[in-house]
């Protein structure tokens, strides 16, 4: 239904592409990985240039104003924010997201 393998890989990568500009105007938020090359477009992992203590509280306040659950990174990963980019997820909401973690950001970094 929404459109085939082509169209579902496209929407993957929209979403990616989303988070790869929120990286370049967000001088905080890093890629995970380090080679572009495996950069996931589905599983999106993150590092936020702040305290573990302090990603903590961006995931938690995020889960509280309903915007996103479940996006902290995982228990044996650096501290950071975990995005599913899948074809499941409109590229629309990534953006959205992305102000989101930048006014989380904001909030718990600039007290």
């Amino acid at each position: 239904s929404l459109g085939g393998l082509a169209k579902i890989i496209a929407r993957s990568e929209a979403n990616l592409a989303a988070v790869k500009k929120a990286v370049v105007d967000f001088d905080w938020l890093h890629f995970l990985a380090k080679n572009e090359q495996t950069i996931s477009n589905t599983s999106i992992c993150l590092t936020v240039d702040a305290e573990p203590e302090q990603v903590k509280a961006m995931v938690k306040l995020l889960d509280e104003e309903g915007v996103a659950y479940d996006i902290g990174a995982y228990r044996d990963a650096p501290p950071g924010i975990r995005i599913w980019g899948g074809a499941t997820v409109e590229s629309s909401d990534v953006e959205i997201l992305m102000q989101w973690l930048n006014w989380a950001y904001q909030t718990i970094t600039q007290g």
